[in-house]
């Protein structure tokens, strides 16, 4: 093969770049097929030392409807799905402490 045909070959997809993923507390699911996903990290200030709690919240696509409030989930990042949608739901990691009896019939769907 050439060089020139070579560089126009498209490249498998285990060769891409993985997703980034995130874990956070689903915090509203009152629109349709959205979740509001509030990630919490901690880190230190640079110059002071004392850590710091920040706060940010996403807008993740759910087909099934599967999350609800107070569930942890996990978001992976994806196409512009609308104006502030760039998430979408991979798993409910753990699922809110009054949902219990629900937990197993999310984990065999």
């Amino acid at each position: 093969m050439t060089e020139q045909t070579k560089m126009t070959e498209q490249t498998p997809t285990s060769d891409r770049t993985p997703r980034r993923t995130m874990t956070g507390t689903v915090v509203s699911t009152k629109m349709d097929k959205t979740i509001v996903v509030q990630v919490e990290r901690m880190y230190r200030h640079p110059k002071y030392g004392k850590y710091i709690r920040e706060r940010k919240r996403y807008h993740a696509h759910a087909e099934n409807g599967t999350a609800k409030m107070g569930d942890v989930v996990e978001i992976m990042s994806t196409r512009p799905m609308s104006k502030l949608k760039r998430w979408r739901l991979v798993s409910v990691v753990t699922a809110a402490v009054d949902r219990g009896a629900e937990v197993s019939e999310i984990s065999k769907a």
